[in-house]
């Protein structure tokens, strides 16, 4: 096994697939430039032709504080104007691009029209094809480790940031630059903005981080204690990641530092260090980026910052939402190239509200606020009760309890039913008193579910019906039903032996900070208080339809990467509720 030194910590590396001619893009390290012709068009069917000449310049080296290389595509106007860069920074393969992304990952390509990409987009990425005719530059980098980037790949943390900062001053200072640069870019490509932008690179003149996670151990990998990153080992490290040096290894450190450590904590950003125009967008229905969007408005240090949140999966909304892509290049004319387009009177925050079903409409966009969280919210506790109720008034009854098997998809649900229609819009919480006679740690699961009616549960589209071939849940077929399209609702996971919180690290009292630095261990029997933060909420719940508080021992969301061999549940849990145990869930009506 081959490690590499982080402090005082030995980072086991893992092996990586070589990348392949041919395969994915990737055309062997060849520098050399081209000019791609005005309806020049891939061999993607469902590309569409480029709209005017686009000067290609393949594998241009640029090298880092430490003497390695890494290799970027740099895709401009072939004129001699000097013009803004945006870098679109990730390990993917920079020529592994969202058309082909679409078909690997998602039914339907999310509904995205053929004609709408080039293909010379990035995975995750903005399509030069839009912003090369704009006067811009895209510069879609293969990260350290990546293709043939040198090094060994690490993924977030202080070496990628500093690659960002190192590459950000190498390229204003190209002779077709501005001097200005951008990020932009989803997922990966806008988790890596926070790091990049908190070194404060001279040049980085704006930020669009759209959907990205602000806490790997925290909100990816290690949620409330538990491993989470089957989808990254068995999706993205087996079949996305190409590199010569390998990686350093999230699965194996979970393996052999399952605690937060100075590695795992070097993977959280100081948001409060980002100083430049930044624009925000999340998302409900994401399982992975949206605590960091929230995080990120709240923490960012400069009054030109912005939040929009919407209804729709991410890549949804970054390559089939016109409005979106027109308010980024508002943005990014404004703060790359000093065009005086409005762009400050964009509201600062815009929420969704999410329907469930199929509605009309679906959800609803560009709600305007003054802030986020509201600052209309009044949080009510709803406590756990008899015969399933979630009551408004705190229990009066002595204690009682509710199990269920731990090692099963068994669980409990408390329900509350809406009388009038009522807003749900912010970051819930769930207190509760729990034991397990039969072991000295709970894994445990809380869910809030949508239910109609009838009391039949209900599911969320991600992107819009009018889209795809079906037109209710009932079509759809055997695996098309994937995270990616569907939601059940917000989620909160705790492995009870992590329960201690750093109150004064925590950005909101219902989103507690969990230092993950040691065990603690339950007696078998005794009765201990959990506080357990659940994924931000935006639903709307019309009168008669219900809400239903789910606790397990396992995931009952749309989880189809996730896997049971990381649970530590043995027998029953019990849920402890009444005068004496109060357990209750914290929610955000406005």
């Amino acid at each position: 096994m081959e490690y590499v030194k982080f402090e005082d910590c030995e980072v086991p590396v893992e092996p990586l697939q070589a990348p392949t001619p041919e395969r994915d893009g990737y055309l062997g390290l060849n520098p050399h430039s081209e000019v791609l012709h005005a309806g020049w068009k891939s061999p993607h069917p469902d590309a569409r032709p480029i709209p005017c000449e686009i000067l290609v310049e393949h594998d241009v080296a640029f090298k880092m504080r430490d003497g390695i290389q890494l290799y970027a595509d740099i895709l401009r106007p072939p004129s001699k104007d000097r013009v803004p860069a945006l870098i679109c920074w990730s390990p993917f393969g920079k020529k592994f691009n969202g058309l082909t992304s679409l078909g690997y990952m998602t039914p339907w390509n999310l509904g995205i029209p053929a004609g709408t990409l080039s293909g010379l987009e990035k995975f995750e990425a903005p399509d030069p094809a839009d912003w090369v005719p704009r006067g811009y530059a895209i510069i879609n980098v293969d990260s350290r480790g990546a293709g043939d980037s040198d090094g060994v790949m690490a993924i977030m943390g202080r070496q990628e940031a500093e690659d960002g900062y190192d590459t950000i001053e190498a390229v204003a200072k190209l002779p077709w630059c501005t001097g200005a640069v951008g990020l932009a870019g989803n997922s990966h490509l806008a988790i890596v903005q926070w790091f990049i932008a908190a070194l404060r690179p001279p040049s980085l003149k704006a930020i669009a981080p759209w959907e990205g996670c602000g806490d790997l151990y925290r909100e990816q990998f290690l949620r409330g204690g538990i491993y989470s990153g089957d989808l990254f080992d068995e999706l993205i490290v087996k079949h996305m990641l190409k590199g010569r040096k390998g990686m350093e290894s999230f699965r194996l450190m979970n393996e052999k530092h399952p605690l937060a450590n100075a590695w795992w904590n070097d993977k959280r950003p100081d948001m409060k260090k980002i100083n430049v125009p930044t624009y925000i967008t999340g998302t409900w229905t994401n399982t992975m980026h949206g605590m960091g969007a929230i995080r990120g408005w709240l923490e960012v240090d400069t009054p030109h910052k912005w939040l929009r949140w919407h209804p729709w999966q991410e890549w949804y909304d970054l390559w089939g939402n016109q409005q979106a892509k027109d308010e980024l290049m508002s943005f990014f004319d404004h703060y790359l190239k000093g065009v005086n387009n409005g762009w400050e009177k964009t509201p600062r925050v815009r929420m969704a509200v999410l329907r469930f079903g199929n509605k009309e409409p679906q959800s609803y966009e560009n709600v305007v606020e003054q802030d986020f969280p509201l600052p209309r919210t009044e949080y009510r506790q709803l406590y756990l009760g008899n015969e399933g109720r979630l009551t408004t008034e705190p229990p009066a009854e002595q204690g009682s309890c509710i199990s269920y098997n731990s090692e099963s998809d068994n669980s409990v649900g408390f329900t509350y039913t809406f009388e009038t229609t009522t807003r749900l819009i912010g970051l819930p919480k769930a207190v509760l008193y729990m034991s397990c006679p039969d072991h000295d740690d709970m894994d445990i699961y809380v869910m809030i579910e949508k239910l109609d009616v009838s009391s039949k549960p209900m599911k969320n589209l991600n992107i819009p019906w009018k889209g795809i071939p079906i037109k209710s849940f009932d079509e759809f077929k055997a695996g098309q039903e994937t995270e990616v399209v569907v939601y059940k609702g917000p989620l909160g996971m705790m492995r009870a032996s992590h329960r201690a919180i750093d109150e004064a690290r925590s950005m909101h009292p219902n989103w507690p900070f969990h230092p993950h630095e040691k065990e603690d261990k339950i007696p078998p029997g005794d009765v201990i208080r959990l506080e357990i933060g659940i994924w931000a909420m935006g639903i709307e719940y019309e009168a008669g339809e219900s809400l239903r508080v789910t606790i397990s021992g396992r995931n009952l969301g749309v989880s189809n990467f996730g896997t049971l061999k990381h649970l530590k549940n043995k027998g029953h849990h019990n849920v402890h509720f009444g005068k004496d145990y109060p357990s209750h869930v914290i929610l955000p009506f406005v």
